[in-house]
């Protein structure tokens, strides 16, 4: 607990019993954790909501903490980050600073060392903390937590639905997303799927962000380049 707040931590770790351990261990000493155990679902939580700290093994599958860590701060989001990992030479070492962390802790580590970081860590967040924007493209960023668009400098806020259509269209970045995975996403259970409202969302968010940035992939859906 630092200054009243709680610290809200993703934990990546791929080995169940140590991901368990410091769950439980971090929560203990008030911290509230999402814990994963690989590189893709670490990736789909951070689209989905913002944290405090990151604590990332590096050799998870899918997406290794090093790629993983690189590709967020690519997208501007710089959430301060922790390696814990067994690898430990001067090579692995300056990596894991090149990818954009902010510490370091080698396998196996004390409990309480680790406590002691993720705190002198939070408390700079918590007096700096940085809103979670997203690199759509052209200048165009995306702050998650607050659903607006920030283009040449002006904040412009976008619908419920605009705002959920959007988010996944990020969170797929690079993938089509189809109509159907939109519905099910961002209509309410008592909508009724329209492609024609599906359609004029589309347009909306095309006319705040910039038409080139949602590509559409005829009869199949929509898509964000990859960055």
């Amino acid at each position: 607990m630092v200054h009243g707040m709680s610290i809200k931590i993703l934990l990546m770790e791929d080995d169940a019993q140590l991901l368990e351990i410091i769950t439980e261990f971090l929560e203990e000493n008030g911290c509230k954790v999402s814990p994963v155990s690989d590189g893709q679902e670490a990736m789909d939580k951070m689209y989905e909501e913002r944290f405090d700290i990151l604590l990332l093994d590096v050799k998870v599958p899918f997406i290794n903490g090093f790629d993983l860590l690189s590709k967020i701060r690519s997208e501007g989001n710089e959430t301060p980050a922790i390696f814990l990992t067994s690898l430990n030479s001067m090579e692995d070492l300056s990596k894991a600073f090149e990818s954009g962390c902010d510490d370091y802790l080698k396998k196996p580590f004390e409990l309480r060392e680790l406590l002691l970081r993720v705190k002198t860590i939070s408390k700079r967040v918590f007096y700096h903390k940085a809103d979670e924007k997203i690199a759509l493209g052209n200048d165009v960023y995306f702050d998650i937590s607050s659903s607006k668009i920030i283009k040449n400098d002006e904040t412009v806020p976008l619908s419920k639905k605009e705002s959920l259509i959007l988010k996944l269209l990020v969170k797929h970045r690079g993938k089509i997303v189809t109509p159907q995975m939109i519905f099910e996403n961002a209509w309410d259970y008592e909508d009724e799927p329209s492609e024609t409202s599906l359609r004029t969302y589309i347009k909306n968010i095309r006319k705040i962000i910039g038409k080139e940035l949602i590509q559409n992939a005829r009869g199949q859906g929509y898509m964000i380049a990859a960055s």
